[in-house]
């Protein structure tokens, strides 16, 4: 599991009972909760995001001990009205918001330049099963290497993706990570501030991340009963199992 900072990793730490440990793996340090998930500080930004979950994900594949699912947590900007401050956000969708070209008429995705993807999708039944289980509302959350700072921005930003509800900086570049392993993906978002004009007297971190508490408390069980059916190939596209879970 991946967050972007260790307040965020902290959050969801709190949803489990007993302390966790400090796990040095290459280029990592996991925290292991017993019980519970191994949980990463990963960076701030797509990158980092990608590179320190492809280290987590490599150790652990060498080792025997290959993880079934990677989820992306943490706090985020949300669309207002449909992602107010305080609410939670599960992606259906995984969407890098920035990365293509501009174009005399107007921003082209890399996928219409012929290469790449720009989207990734969890597996549709546990995203339902963590929509029912938290309350999260289901749709799109984009990942930026820049976080929206004016109207404008955050009104292309909703014309380009109509189903954006959150807008956050690593959950496309855990989903290319966990997307090489053909490991499923998840990403849950708790909105700290609304997206568009920086105001950071609006900001509240504390209580997102205390929502994101809570709903890893709810959470727990959903990720212990979740017997993964399907497997992302390479691409992000759903796809058959290559081996059994672990």
């Amino acid at each position: 599991m991946a967050t972007a900072v260790p307040a965020e990793r902290d959050a969801v730490a709190r949803a489990f009972p007993a302390a966790g440990t400090e796990v040095p793996r290459p280029g990592v340090v996991l925290h292991r909760v017993p019980a519970g998930p191994d949980l990463l500080a990963a960076g701030v930004g797509p990158a980092l995001a990608a590179a320190s979950t492809a280290a987590a994900l490599t150790a652990a594949a060498l080792d025997g001990t290959a993880y079934d699912l990677v989820v992306s947590a943490g706090i985020g900007g949300g669309f207002v009205p449909d992602a107010p401050v305080g609410s939670l956000v599960v992606a259906d969708e995984i969407t890098a918001a920035d990365l293509g070209a501009e174009t005399a008429d107007g921003f082209l995705p890399v996928t219409d330049l012929g290469f790449g993807t720009v989207t990734h999708h969890p597996p549709a039944g546990l995203v339902a099963a963590v929509a029912t289980a938290t309350g999260a509302r289901p749709g799109t959350v984009l990942t930026g290497s820049t976080v929206t700072g004016t109207a404008e921005r955050a009104a292309l930003l909703r014309e380009r993706h109509p189903r954006a509800l959150a807008e956050a900086m690593e959950g496309f570049g855990v989903a290319e990570a966990a997307a090489a392993h053909g490991v499923p993906v998840l990403e849950l978002r708790a909105v700290s501030n609304p997206v568009g004009p920086r105001d950071r007297a609006a900001w509240r971190v504390g209580e997102a991340l205390a929502a994101l508490t809570d709903a890893f408390g709810k959470l727990a069980p959903v990720l212990r009963s979740w017997n993964p059916h399907d497997r992302p190939d390479r691409s992000g596209r759903s796809g058959r199992p290559d081996r059994p879970d672990r």
